[in-house]
């Protein structure tokens, strides 16, 4: 196994940090990671806010519910983004270029983008020792959320990712078998899914109850159902 699937197969979710903010240098370091992941057609349709001022950090908080929002060494808001490409196109005006980009197909490709990048940014995170989580919350009121990040027209926020020196260690959380997720060459019927998810509902059980906090009673069967 090389270091780079070691440190991919070693993720959990850190939502405690320590003090320490990360310098400009990991900052960068990271979002060029971002960057160099694959984008369809090389459109790039996504954009990466910084949030450092802890005032505004405090104002997402209160969006999201999440303290780790507000105490991180650096968050990463990701955002879907057609803007720029809308900018360009002012001096072009063109009704079939004004409703392809605000079809599914270009906010799917937007969304997807983003989402490659926000994984290369937070493998580079891990590879560098650092913790990171994703904050999907932050779309509880995305209304409030475009007013303070101040979003012009096509941008939309997608999630956060909170980066930091951990301040815990937990335990890896485990994923449904492969036999469930894996399918070769067409899709199989969930009958032969379903023993599959059945041995992950117990082994999720045995993971909540015996975990070092936040011990619980729950199955993903009954989290998924209850979502």
């Amino acid at each position: 196994m090389n270091q780079v699937i070691e440190t991919i197969l070693n993720h959990r979710s850190i939502r405690n940090f320590k003090e320490e903010k990360l310098s400009s240098d990991q900052v960068q370091m990271i979002v060029e990671a971002a960057q160099q992941a694959s984008s369809s057609s090389n459109v790039m349709a996504y954009s990466i806010i910084g949030v450092t001022d802890q005032s505004l950090k405090n104002e997402l908080y209160g969006i999201s519910g999440h303290s780790h929002v507000k105490n991180n060494g650096h968050l990463f808001i990701f955002c879907g983004d057609l803007h720029r490409i809308h900018q360009l196109a002012q001096d072009h005006p063109n009704k079939d270029m004004e409703e392809n980009m605000e079809s599914t197909e270009q906010f799917i490709v937007a969304t997807v983008d983003a989402a490659l990048a926000a994984q290369n940014a937070a493998i580079a995170s891990e590879s560098m020792g650092l913790g990171i989580c994703y904050i999907g919350s932050l779309r509880n009121d995305i209304n409030r959320l475009n007013e303070l990040l101040k979003l012009p027209e096509h941008v939309f926020p997608l999630f956060g990712l909170a980066v930091g020196y951990p301040d815990q260690n937990p335990e890896i959380k485990p994923r449904l078998p492969l036999e469930a997720i894996y399918h070769e060459n067409q899709y199989l019927p969930f009958s032969e899914q379903q023993a599959h998810i059945t041995t992950y509902d117990n082994e999720m059980q045995n993971y909540y109850e015996s975990r070092s906090s936040n011990t619980k009673v729950d199955t993903w069967t009954d989290q998924m159902l209850r979502k």
